[in-house]
């Protein structure tokens, strides 16, 4: 298969770097065997992506993720760390991914590749905290299992028709950052609730 045009791999980078911000070890698992499948040929900086010793290690990682995520309360700790991970390769994929449009431009698209790929991943994130409030444990693990076939499904899709993902990213970022704000916004609220009922109980009349 032919590598795609440089339209075709800006809306293919938008889309992957969203995956990764869900699941980052799913999306290279996805890439490396889409190579290997002849779906996709990689650009030449991310071609070992397809090499079989890559694809092993992507998907132990992806074996971990998986289990890991989907443990109630260590979810948030497991999430909050891979905000150092995800964010940084989103970034990386975007910018070794666009190696043929020149260097300043590479770095205008790993700022966004990591932009895209923080978004989604903090959407994850604030869902995840909303999630967690709830007692039982099934909301976690359904929003995981979502995630998970999220990254997978969004990363092939890329591959077969990347400007419609490309389209679909972009609705999705417009929901996620809306999603992000309704959840500070609650925050915000709670913390504001807190602050009252603390002020009113140091305040209230001493005991005769």
């Amino acid at each position: 298969m032919e590598a795609p045009g440089i339209n075709q791999l800006l809306a293919l980078a938008i889309a992957i770097c969203f995956a990764a911000g869900l699941n980052l070890s799913a999306v290279l698992l996805t890439l490396g065997l889409l190579a290997q499948a002849d779906v996709l040929t990689l650009p030449g900086p991310i071609a070992m992506i397809g090499e079989w010793w890559v694809i092993a290690i992507s998907a132990a990682l992806c074996v971990v993720e998986l289990l890991a995520d989907k443990i109630p309360a260590f979810d948030l700790i497991w999430n909050a760390l891979m905000t150092f991970v995800r964010v940084p390769a989103g970034a990386l994929l975007a910018f070794v991914a666009t190696d043929s449009l020149g260097p300043g431009l590479q770095l205008a698209a790993a700022t966004a590749g990591g932009a895209i790929t923080l978004t989604a991943h903090s959407a994850k994130l604030a869902l995840r905290g909303t999630a967690s409030a709830s007692p039982e444990p099934f909301s976690n693990i359904g929003l995981s299992v979502i995630d998970d076939v999220a990254a997978v499904g969004l990363t092939w899709f890329a591959v077969e028709h990347p400007y419609i993902a490309g389209a679909i990213v972009v609705a999705l970022l417009a929901a996620a950052l809306l999603l992000i704000r309704w959840v500070l916004g609650a925050l915000r609220a709670v913390f504001r609730g807190a602050s009252r009922q603390w002020a009113q109980g140091g305040t209230g009349s001493p005991a005769p």
